[in-house]
């Protein structure tokens, strides 16, 4: 299963000239960039580990790319992504974010039924990655 949260994740993996090429569309934006990474892709995990601090400013892809090679080389084996945020409106809002790295193996996710009050139904979906304990789901 291929985890497909994120733009371009219904396309094959990006190469690292074409996401320095997003990354210079998002620099002449002048929006905002940070690099975030997890073991535990689930999606209602919204609280990724953030690799350095925000990149604000930037004028150059290659210090984001920089940056992305330090996380790959210190996070091997992991979901990386690269969120790109927009400030003009006042609020930090997320405009561009891809994966543009992952583990070899994805295990991928189970849908787990249980019945509620009422006979009603509750759904939840469950990451198999889970099952193994952290820094070494992968």
């Amino acid at each position: 299963m291929r985890l497909t949260q994120g733009t371009f994740s219904f396309l094959p993996d990006l190469t690292d000239e074409q996401i320095s090429r997003q990354i210079a569309y998002a620099v002449t934006k002048n929006w905002s960039i940070n690099i975030e990474y997890t073991d535990d892709p689930h999606p209602r995990n919204s609280y990724w580990e953030l690799w350095g601090l925000p990149l604000f400013d930037i004028q150059d892809s290659a210090a984001v790319m920089y940056e992305i090679a330090s996380c790959r080389k210190a996070n091997p084996g992991v979901y990386i992504k690269v969120n790109a945020f927009d400030n003009t409106r006042g609020v930090e809002s997320c405009c561009l974010s891809f994966i543009i790295n992952r583990p070899i193996s994805e295990p991928g996710f189970t849908l787990l039924r249980t019945e509620d009050v009422g006979r009603n139904q509750k759904y939840s979906i469950h990451s198999y990655a889970t099952e193994k304990p952290e820094g070494v789901r992968y």
